[in-house]
């Protein structure tokens, strides 16, 4: 499904990145055009090298299209003159650059300089991502229903439906709602589509795209998810690749790129959502999804031997002795069908929180998470630690009592510690699902962008 307002096709775009990147040889093509004089020759000749240059700086520039566009997609190019350091390449190339993804509709460049903090010389020209340009379709599935995004670049949702369903065991059912809510969210925006991205509470095996524990949706184990979703979206007409992940790894994806992750090398996120608790980690600055997609299952890690039985067979996982319904538990409260099991929890914890019983509640949780926090720090030494879901909040309450915990019960507690941060992102699983959507065009976006247009 395509929008209005396409970008120009391949040919126009090459047009403007040559004359960019040509500026400054007008001059030599001006003489040129000098007849009948003994010169011509050598006025052509410089001319034809000038053009060669020219190409030459373009192909160069091209091949750092998608760097260039991942930098301003990641805030980390905010004018041409950083993007030209970042990239090592000439102020030439990255102006030619530029203008090519302006003219892809991807970013857009100021036309009034602004100051490179603490630059020196002339101002460089500011580089954003284009507020109306190309979106992808993200959705999310968890127990208590789904939700429909359009992201833009720079992980900036535009638009979201969320949607309140009966979480049945036909997978297709539910995948299909939140197709169809997506392309009605892509109808009414107009915008071009890049691809939609999924994200689902269970670890999704590779390569086949199966959800292989999707214990809190009752959907079958090995459920093709991705052949699903793919299916419905096609359907929808709605163009690009439909990819699917671990909402989890998701959320850490976006907050990488986008949040309270940023310039980590080694980051762990751990978070709770409606149901359970899951992990992620990204090394060396990508995400780790280990040999088949199946990395970092933390839910299953055990932190209490005589604890609640979990839905895997065992007793006191984190799954179970540190999500929503642990805490509503322990504070003594039942749950309702008015609104979900995070909201509750949520509202419990921000409202009653001088009550024992909702403290001594929280405490026993953050010790629960604590623990399984130090065994994976003294495991995997990440340089950063974000929590999401209701862990976030757990660390708001009681900052130093988690920090505590994991310190007395792991080695790096000895030799200074490393930061445990809440999650930044708003629905940070639907910003990391529109990601998959977009890695393609960030890798080639004259690909991508030109095939499709």
């Amino acid at each position: 499904m395509k929008g209005n307002g396409a970008p120009p096709r391949v040919g126009d775009v090459t047009t403007a990145s040559t004359a960019a990147d040509a500026s400054g040889t007008s001059g030599t093509s001006g003489t040129s055009g000098t007849s009948g004089t003994s010169g011509t020759s050598g006025t052509s000749g410089t001319s034809a090298a000038s053009a060669a240059s020219a190409r030459t700086r373009l192909e160069r520039g091209r091949g750092a299209l998608g760097p260039a566009l991942e930098l301003v997609h990641t805030g980390r190019a905010p004018t041409r003159a950083v993007l030209t350091a970042e990239l090592g390449v000439t102020r030439a190339t990255a102006g030619a650059v530029a203008a090519e993804l302006e003219a892809l509709g991807l970013i857009r460049v100021d036309s009034r300089p602004g100051g490179a903090g603490g630059a020196q010389g002339r101002p460089s020209h500011r580089l954003s991502v284009d507020e109306n340009g190309p979106v992808a379709l993200a959705a999310q599935v968890h127990p208590d229903g789904f939700r429909a995004a359009l992201v833009g670049l720079g992980g900036r949702i535009v638009a979201t439906a969320p949607g309140k369903v009966t979480v049945s065991a036909d997978p297709a059912q539910v995948l299909g709602a939140v197709v169809d809510a997506g392309a009605a969210l892509l109808v009414e925006s107009g915008r071009r589509c890049v691809g939609a991205g999924l994200a689902v509470p269970s670890a999704v095996a590779e390569p086949e795209g199966t959800a292989l524990n999707p214990l809190h949706l009752a959907w079958p184990a090995g459920a093709p998810v991705r052949a699903i979703f793919a299916e419905r979206v096609k359907a929808a007409g709605i163009d690009g690749p439909a990819l699917t992940g671990n909402d989890v790894n998701l959320a850490a994806l976006a907050e990488h790129r986008h949040g309270a992750g940023r310039s980590a090398q080694h980051l762990l996120c751990v978070a709770t959502g409606h149901r359970g608790v899951g992990g992620a980690l990204v090394l060396d600055g990508r995400l780790h999804s280990g040999s088949a997609g199946l990395a970092l299952e933390v839910g299953h890690l055990t932190v209490n031997p005589e604890g609640r039985a979990c839905h895997c067979g065992s007793r006191g996982c984190l799954d179970v002795e540190a999500d929503p319904l642990a805490f509503l538990t322990a504070a003594g409260r039942i749950p309702g069908p008015e609104v979900s099991l995070l909201q509750q929890a949520r509202d419990l914890l921000r409202a009653e929180y001088a009550d024992p019983g909702v403290r001594a509640a929280a405490e026993e949780l953050i010790d629960r998470l604590g623990l399984g926090l130090a065994g994976l720090v003294n495991i995997l030494n990440p340089d950063r630690i974000i929590l999401g879901g209701l862990h976030r909040e757990l660390l708001y309450a009681d900052p130093e009592r988690l920090r505590a915990v994991v310190a007395d019960r792991s080695l790096w507690g000895r030799s200074g510690g490393v930061p445990i941060l809440p999650c930044t992102l708003d629905h940070n699983s639907l910003v990391g699902a529109a990601e998959l959507a977009w890695q393609p065009v960030l890798d080639d976006p004259l690909g991508a962008l030109g095939a499709a247009a």
